[in-house]
C-alpha cells in the first residue's frame, strides 16, 4: 500500500515516492539547547518519531538527523536581539557549553522518557559545524546572493523566485516592521542574516573568525550546512512545528536551494500547535509543561504520548488535565487487559486482515486515531484468538511506540480463587450446573470473573 503523506509545500496528500529505493532521508528540526524542553515541543519529536516508525514498518531504511541548535537562535526567532543560549548562560552565571550540555542532556532524557527511537539518529550540533556554514554563506556571496550591512552577511530574497511558495507569504502586504524589527540597511523586510558580527559593545562566548570578520552564523545556516553535509544537497522529507514554515523553513529553502540549484526537499511536513487555555504553549509566554510537571501530578510520559496519538499530528489541540487523566486511564485500561491475556495465553499470529486495516490508517498521513481506535475494535473481537490479539498488538506497538510488551504487569491469582475456579471446573464437567454458578458468583465477589474457552477456563481480573 502507498503512503500518503501531507506535504505543506503543495498543501496536499502525496503518495510518497523516496529518491533512493528502499531509503529514506529525514531531517526534523532539534531544540534551541537554552532551555528546558516543554511538552508543545515533544510533540514534535513524537510526530517525527511515528513517521519514522511508520516508514520502517513499511519496509524502508531511515537515515534521520535532528540538529541541535546551540548559538545562533535569537530572541523572537529572527535577527535581532540576544542569543537564546548566551542570554540563558548570563542569566544562569554558567558558561554558553554549560548551559547547552545541561538542557541537550535533558532533552535526550525526555526523548528516551516518551520511546522516541534515538539509536541511529544523528544529532550534530551546530556549534561543531561553522566551517560547513562559512562554506555555505561563501557559495552564496560568490552565486551573487548575499550582501553586506554594518552588522552583518545578509541572503537577497528577492532573488529567489520561489521565496513565497512554503509559507504561502503575500509579499506585497507585508509591510517592515509588522514581521521583523525595522533595519534601513536590508534592501527587503524578509532578508536574512547568514553571518552576524560581533559588536564591540558584545561580550559573547561564541564567536569565530571568518573572512568577512568575526561573529556567528545566523539561526537558518545551520539546518542547511548540516542536512546538505548527512543527507546530501536534496532529501526526502523534512519535519518541524508549524511555527517553522514562514520563517525558519522558508528562509532554510531559499538558501539551501540557490546554493545548489535544486530542490532540497521533496515533502515539508509539520505538526500543530498545543493550546493552553487558548494560547500556543511556548516558553516566551511562560504558559508550558515539562514532563516533570506531569509527573508531579502522577501522569507518565507514556500517557501523554498515547493522548498525542488520538489525534493527527496537524491538528492544534488544546491540552488540559483532564484530557490527560482520560489518556492515562485508556493507557491503563489497555495495559490491563493485555496483562490479563498474557498471564495464560502464548503469543500467536498477526492477524493479516486487522494488520491491513491498520496500515489503511497509519499509511494514509500517519493516523494514529484510527489504528488506536481500531486496537479496542479488535480487542472486542470474540472471532479472533487471544493469542493473535496479543501478536497484532505487539507488532502494531513497533509504530505506535507505547511499550506494551514491556509494560505488561503479570496478573497475581491468588490460590483461593484458582481452587474455587477448579472445584467450578470439576462441577461444570459433571454437568452440575447449579452448583457451577453459584461458584461463578462467589469467584466474582473476590474481584475475579472465569470465562470458558476450548482450553479451559480462563481467569480475569475485574
Amino acid at each position: 500500500m502507498d503512503i500518503k503523506l501531507y506535504n505543506t509545500l503543495t498543501r496536499a496528500k502525496e503518495d510518497f515516492k523516496p529518491i533512493h529505493e528502499g531509503e529514506v532521508g529525514l531531517y526534523s528540526c532539534g531544540p534551541t539547547v537554552y532551555q528546558y524542553a516543554h511538552i508543545g515541543n515533544m510533540r514534535s519529536y513524537v510526530f517525527s518519531d511515528i513517521l519514522k516508525r511508520v516508514l520502517e514498518y513499511n519496509g524502508f531504511l531511515v537515515k534521520q538527523v535532528i540538529n541541535i541548535t546551540d548559538v545562533g537562535h535569537l530572541v523572537g526567532d529572527l535577527d535581532e536581539g540576544e542569543d537564546k543560549v548566551e542570554q540563558s548562560a548570563a542569566k544562569e552565571d554558567k558558561t554558553a557549553k554549560e548551559i547547552a550540555d545541561f538542557y541537550l542532556t535533558s532533552y535526550r532524557d525526555d526523548l528516551v522518557k516518551m520511546n522516541i527511537k534515538i539509536v541511529g539518529t544523528i544529532f550534530p550540533k551546530a556549534t561543531e559545524h561553522i566551517q560547513e556554514q562559512i562554506n555555505l554563506i561563501k557559495i552564496l556571496e560568490e552565486k551573487g546572493f548575499t550582501y553586506r550591512t554594518s552588522d552583518g552577511i545578509y541572503f537577497d530574497t528577492s532573488l529567489y523566485p520561489k521565496y513565497t511558495e512554503l509559507a504561502q507569504l503575500d509579499l506585497a502586504g507585508l509591510k517592515e516592521g509588522a514581521r521583523v524589527k525595522v533595519n534601513p540597511e536590508k534592501k527587503n523586510p524578509t532578508d536574512f542574516a547568514l553571518w552576524k558580527f560581533s559588536q564591540p559593545e558584545e561580550h559573547r562566548q561564541q564567536e569565530w573568525n571568518s573572512s568577512w570578520g568575526i561573529g556567528w552564523p545566523g539561526w537558518h545556516v545551520e539546518c542547511s550546512a548540516m542536512s546538505m553535509k548527512y543527507l546530501g544537497s536534496h532529501f526526502d522529507i523534512h519535519t518541524g512545528g508549524i511555527d517553522h514554515i514562514p520563517v525558519h523553513h522558508t528562509n532554510e529553502r531559499a538558501q539551501s536551494e540557490c546554493a545548489t540549484g535544486e530542490p532540497v526537499v521533496n515533502y515539508w511536513l509539520h505538526n500543530g500547535f498545543i493550546m493552553v487555555e487558548g494560547e500556543k504553549m511556548a516558553k516566551s509566554l511562560g504558559n508550558f509543561y515539562r514532563l516533570a510537571d506531569l509527573a508531579a501530578k502522577g501522569f507518565t510520559p507514556l500517557a501523554y504520548r498515547y493522548w498525542l496519538l488520538t489525534a493527527n499530528y496537524r491538528q492544534t489541540v488544546n491540552f488540559t488535565w483532564e484530557a490527560l487523566g482520560a489518556a492515562q486511564t485508556a493507557y491503563k485500561k489497555l495495559i490491563n487487559q493485555l496483562s490479563e491475556i498474557k498471564s495464560d495465553t502464548e503469543i500467536g499470529s498477526v492477524s493479516a486482515s486487522y494488520n491491513e486495516q491498520f496500515l489503511s490508517f497509519i499509511d494514509d498521513d500517519l493516523n494514529t486515531a484510527g489504528g488506536i481506535a481500531l486496537l479496542w475494535d479488535m480487542f472486542k473481537d470474540k472471532n479472533l484468538s487471544d493469542e493473535d490479539k496479543l501478536a497484532t498488538t505487539f507488532k502494531w506497538d513497533e509504530v505506535l511506540g507505547l511499550k506494551l510488551r514491556e509494560s505488561l504487569v503479570p496478573i497475581e491469582v491468588p490460590g483461593s480463587v484458582r481452587k474455587l475456579v477448579d472445584e467450578r471446573e470439576e462441577a461444570r464437567q459433571n454437568k452440575d450446573y447449579t452448583k457451577s454458578d453459584e461458584l461463578r458468583e462467589e469467584i466474582r465477589g473476590l474481584g475475579y470473573s472465569v470465562e470458558d474457552t476450548d482450553r479451559g477456563p480462563k481467569i480475569r481480573r475485574n
